[in-house]
């Protein structure tokens, strides 16, 4: 005889389920060919749909409690051909609720007693695990679209402050974004010096260029002459035009003789930088090239916003702008006429002559004019960086200089484009 056969099969069963009898989650026992015979009171609380399952096909269970037909195919195969089951998620609607479920199920074995050669396994109610889990993707997920929506509305702050960025000085553009001021609309008395600048005779070339070429000369100038401004620590006021309004002084000073040294220096910069483009200017149309006239005036002005609720430009007002203009429309072409006080700033660095003494019209007292040649110090005129090159057989010329890295480079392709066209005639020399 067998041992198994001394003891009561059915109280063997129960004594080996006991464990289960009281656990908190869905237990169920089956024979070896999924036939259930016994569960505990939680798998009938936890599916009220169900009545006695005892001596019913397991799979069938699974599928009055509303598995789908594919998980349950699954745990068939699983439990023949692995000997253990783990579907940690079975959503099953209960009382129109949908609960959250992991079935976990393995066959046992049993030397002693054969009729506990079968299947074991349990429900875990996992609902509330997976509410929170739900809870938190949401909350996760609603970070990261609110991560995206600021990442957005910071890109299209980005782009709109560059844009904002080409209509003001760089100066008052960190002003404004900086909020240094707190937003208040300050006004105060400086001593600037102003400049003045435009074209001779732009009405004229205006009336003959083609809008493009107008535009690709007009933009081409003002660009470059921008680009020496901002390098020069100058705050550019507003183009009229052709014309150019800069001020030194505001919104940062080095003191009013050091102002009126970086204006000078600008001054001429642009002079001669004009005088490099002007062979580019005249493929582009303008047959007499570009000729331009500066005046500069030094005096206290009233510098800060103005304008109305619509529309405010930060500029500057005082009679020093009005003589700028003055000078500036009576110098002859490409010449910088400055008035004495600048003059008496600057005179021991830079070189000026007397030209004559003028009642500009709006002024009660002549005025003496000068005429702004260039600094004394050769190494001062040496240290500034030249954009064009002529040599005995290569005449270079940057055009923009807005990206000088960029320039380089294109010089580089031009060179190794030389190297690969004339290698044979390097090769055939050397031989």
């Amino acid at each position: 005889m067998k041992i198994e056969d001394f003891f009561n099969q059915q109280n063997i069963i129960d004594l080996s389920f006991f464990n289960f009898s009281n656990a908190i989650t869905a237990c169920y026992y089956a024979k070896d060919n999924l036939e259930v015979l016994k569960v505990n009171d939680n798998f009938l609380s936890f599916f009220p749909i169900l009545g006695n399952v005892n001596n019913v096909y397991f799979p069938d269970v699974l599928e009055q409690i509303g598995l789908p037909g594919k998980q349950i195919e699954e745990f068939v195969r699983d439990i023949n051909e692995k000997g253990k089951v783990l579907i940690p998620e079975v959503r099953i609607n209960i009382n129109d609720e949908e609960r959250v479920y992991s079935l976990l199920s393995t066959r046992t074995k049993n030397d002693s007693f054969t009729y506990l050669n079968g299947i074991q396994g349990q429900f875990v109610d996992r609902t509330v695990e997976f509410n929170l889990r739900k809870e938190r993707q949401k909350l996760l997920d609603e970070k990261i679209r609110d991560r995206e929506i600021i990442e957005d509305k910071s890109r299209q702050l980005e782009n709109l402050a560059k844009r904002l960025a080409k209509y003001l000085s760089p100066q008052i553009y960190q002003s404004v974004f900086a909020n240094e001021d707190g937003g208040e609309q300050k006004h105060a008395r400086k001593n600037l010096t102003i400049f003045l600048s435009d074209i001779v005779k732009f009405t004229d070339l205006a009336d003959t260029l083609e809008p493009e070429r107008l535009a690709a000369v007009i933009n081409s100038y003002l660009s470059e002459m921008s680009a020496i401004a901002v390098e020069c620590g100058g705050t550019i006021d507003k183009f009229i035009g052709d014309a150019v309004l800069i001020f030194f002084g505001d919104p940062e000073t080095e003191g009013e003789e050091e102002d009126a040294l970086k204006c000078a220096e600008m001054a001429i910069r642009m002079m001669n930088r004009v005088g490099e483009l002007n062979k580019h200017w005249k493929k582009l149309g303008v047959v007499n090239g570009m000729n331009v006239r500066m005046g500069i005036s030094t005096g206290f002005c009233t510098v800060g916003n103005f304008g109305s609720d619509l529309r405010l430009d930060y500029t500057v007002l005082g009679s020093p702008v009005n003589l700028a203009a003055r000078l500036q429309s009576i110098a002859e072409e490409n010449t910088i006429l400055i008035d004495a006080y600048t003059k008496d700033l600057i005179n021991s660095q830079v070189d000026t002559k007397y030209l004559e003494d003028i009642t500009p019209k709006g002024f009660a007292r002549p005025i003496p004019l000068y005429r702004l040649n260039d600094f004394k110090s050769e190494d001062h005129r040496d240290r500034r960086k030249s954009l064009t090159h002529v040599g005995k057989r290569v005449e270079v010329s940057v055009l923009d200089s807005s990206n000088i890295h960029a320039a380089i480079e294109e010089l580089k392709l031009i060179q190794e484009g030389f190297e690969r066209d004339y290698a044979e005639l390097n090769d055939k020399t050397k031989s």
